[in-house]
């Protein structure tokens, strides 16, 4: 358990620091319109799926409510998508145009003003080719495809028109018409199918409570009603992949019961957990809808992503974020709930581990812009989910640490019982933050949390940490005089200090203000070599030379996952560079090089991953580095180097990824290019063999379809 940390900031920093707060909060608000215009309270939305064509026919009547006096209505339609009418609810056809400078917006104009508060209906009418990345929304990702075996309509792809995304809600009814092979499955409670001529059906969904509702999977899935521990829940997947789908209802059912004793119940508990197609994103959540990719879809390796999901429930849809500059509030605590569900589920070293993961996701990107300025960041990019996810997580897990735990879960229950079905800013929780932490004061001295959030949501930049220091004998034992060194000015923290002795460990907790903060430690025992730690419990996010080693190590995984070899391999031997004989960074090259068919450089990088001791994390190297050299080997006809390679491995006794099964595969008959998993003839990555189910990574990505030991859950593929 974490403990309240005492400290105490200088009144200058602190001045400096609550300033920088208020000029980022400005800068924000700069960035949102001051008068949205209309904002759509009720969709009625007809869609024709044509699986042949890729595309769409859709008529969408919107309810709509004046912001404020005007009579131009604008709203988000996918840029792909031509509209040919707009008509007003008696049928008058109005002016419309795409915006000029950005064809994501269609401006509609009025016969007349609208006063603030006044409702018009509007009924667009619009068809268009939805089947790949081309002019989406979200940057190179796919978010919405229509395809002849599936489709998928992502809200973050406008399919239908938008306002004020992504913190509008809404009440609707979908009514999406489809071949009579598809089933469908999404937001809103759904009746059996209605049959249409031509062998279609047409399936209706209603979404009577408001919410950020209009995301939807179709194709060939099968539904599998279940229930855990009273709360149903609905797996939709294909026939051949619905045997794990109790699987699924019960890593639900545990994240529901969870979450709802730290926020507070949600107002409907049933579930629907659906399996995404190949080509978009790894995973999504939508009101009551869990959204999984099929290389995902395993309920162990994908618990903590589920987890993350259920509490998305909360922080995502009962809880939205007021503009993209705010989803800090939503994602970033959504992705810290996978360490408390872990915490609660696995112990506290699980919980631990994952948060170990979100430190290095978040010095993967750091740099790319601060929290608070997120509506820099495409949404699912690399950047994105290395500064709000994961540095995100990794600032609520060190307010967490600043607060103590019985503050910290009581702030998240305020936060989500206040702002439910409600939009909420970044300045929202740190007020409310600020209050419940002076509420527990009383006047006492304390955490300055307002300069804490400053430091944190409006700046780049990690510190690492040094220390100088002389230790003098004394009477009573030895003292320590010395100073915690690190590189960032206006850096200001409580942090932990333990001297490992002879005799007891001794703690000290150190004001940190700028480059240099001096400490003087008493000790009864000698100090050990080596044995002064900086922050030894890990409540802060810092660079390391372990950490940012690791961190190039996963920018490399996520390059080689979308093929780009070439540029992985620098990331690995950067990772070199930064810990020389780092053996994950040695074996990651080494199966860059494997792909590429660069053998003799791929047998180099795996002798070198086995030269070093791997951490325990990373011991499963030496299995797949033995498996890989030996299908090396088996490649180039040496088959006796190959067999020996194989017996090595199994001399292991290491089954990470199936790696015993497929070394005893190897030693019965010979690996070649026609293996499954083996590469193809154009040396892209396989894509036959599954990957395992342990141990899950979080957010690192899995590099090759084939055994691996890193899982990720929120990587788009595109």
């Amino acid at each position: 358990m974490l403990c309240r940390r005492s400290r105490s900031f200088s009144k200058k920093s602190t001045l400096f620091l609550a300033a920088a707060l208020v000029c980022g909060a400005h800068n924000l608000q700069a960035q949102v319109p001051r008068s949205l215009g209309f904002l759509a309270e009720h969709y009625d939305v007809t869609a024709t799926l044509d699986a042949n064509g890729q595309s769409i026919n859709a008529i969408a009547k919107i309810d709509f409510r004046a912001t404020d006096v005007t009579g131009n209505v604008r709203v988000e339609l996918h840029p792909n998508l031509n509209v040919t009418s707009v008509k007003t609810a008696d049928g008058k056809a109005i002016n419309y145009e795409r915006d000029s400078t950005n064809p994501l917006y269609v401006l509609a104009t009025l016969p007349t003003p609208v006063a603030a508060g006044g409702h018009v209906t509007l009924v667009y009418t619009y068809v268009g080719l939805l089947a790949n990345e081309e002019n989406s929304p979200v940057p190179g990702v796919r978010a919405a495809s229509i395809t002849h075996e599936y489709a998928y309509l992502l809200l973050p792809a406008r399919w239908f028109p938008l306002t004020n995304y992504p913190a509008n809600r809404y009440t609707a009814t979908f009514r999406l018409n489809v071949p009579d092979n598809f089933a469908a499955a999404g937001s809103g409670k759904s009746a059996a199918p209605t049959p249409l001529a031509g062998g279609r059906l047409l399936y209706t969904f209603d979404c009577k409570d408001p919410g950020p509702h209009g995301s939807y999977v179709a194709g060939n899935l099968q539904l599998n009603p279940k229930q855990a521990e009273g709360i149903n829940v609905a797996v939709f997947a294909p026939r051949s992949d619905s045997d794990n789908a109790q699987g699924f209802a019960d890593d639900v059912a545990r994240a529901v019961t969870l979450f709802s004793d730290y926020f507070g119940d949600l107002p409907d508990t049933d579930m629907t957990v659906i399996q995404l197609p190949d080509g978009t994103v790894r995973d999504f959540a939508a009101p009551g809808v869990l959204m999984l990719n099929r290389r995902l879809w395993e309920p162990k390796s994908a618990e903590r992503t589920i987890a993350r999901l259920v509490a998305a429930q909360w922080f995502g849809n009962s809880v939205l974020p007021a503009s993209s500059a705010d989803v800090w509030v939503t994602d970033g605590l959504s992705r810290y709930c996978e360490a408390l569900y872990a915490e609660q589920s696995a112990g506290k070293e699980a919980g631990l581990r994952a948060v170990d993961e979100f430190a290095v996701g978040a010095l993967m990107y750091d740099d790319a812009a601060p929290i608070a300025q997120s509506a820099r960041l495409v949404p699912y990019s690399s950047d994105y989910r290395s500064v709000v996810l994961n540095k995100g997580a990794m600032v609520f897990h060190m307010l967490r640490a600043e607060m103590g735990d019985a503050p910290f879960k009581a702030l998240l229950h305020q936060f989500a019982t206040k702002y439910a079905g409600k939009a909420a800013r970044i300045d929202d929780f740190v007020n409310l933050a600020d209050q419940e932490e002076q509420s527990i004061l009383k006047g006492a001295s304390g955490p300055n949390l307002r300069g804490f959030f400053a430091q944190w949501l409006n700046s780049t930049g990690v510190p690492d940490f040094t220390t100088e220091f002389v230790v003098y004998r004394t009477p009573k034992g030895f003292r320590i005089v010395g100073k915690i060194k690190q590189p960032i000015d206006t850096f200001s923290m409580p942090v932990e200090l333990r001297i490992d002795t002879e005799g007891n460990p001794e703690l000290k907790m150190v004001d940190v203000l700028g480059l240099e903060s001096p400490f003087v430690v008493e000790t009864f025992g000698r100090p050990k070599p080596g044995g002064i730690k900086v922050d030894p419990n890990n409540l802060i996010l810092k660079g390391s030379v372990a950490l940012r080693a690791r961190a190039a190590i996963a920018r490399g995984e996520e390059l080689a996952e979308q093929g780009r070899y070439y540029d992985a391999i620098g990331q690995y031997q950067r990772a070199l560079s930064i810990q020389p004989g780092r053996p994950l960074a040695n074996f990651r090259m080494g199966e860059a090089f494997f792909y590429q068919k660069n053998y003799q450089a791929a047998a180099n990088s795996f002798r070198e991953s086995l030269q070093a001791v791997p951490e325990p994390s990373e011991k499963w190297t030496e299995v797949w580095s033995h498996i890989y050299l030996g299908e090396v080997f088996d490649i180039l006809g040496q088959r006796e180097r190959a067999v020996n390679e194989y017996s090595k491995a199994k001399q292991t006794n290491d089954n990470t990824g199936g790696a015993q099964d497929r070394a005893e595969g190897f030693l019965k008959k010979p690996y070649s290019d026609a293996t499954p998993g083996a590469v193809s003839a154009k040396g892209d990555a396989p894509a036959s063999t599954p990957a395992p189910a342990a141990p899950p990574a979080g957010d690192r990505p899995t590099l090759i379809k084939r055994p691996n030991p890193w899982v990720s859950g929120s990587v788009p593929e595109n």
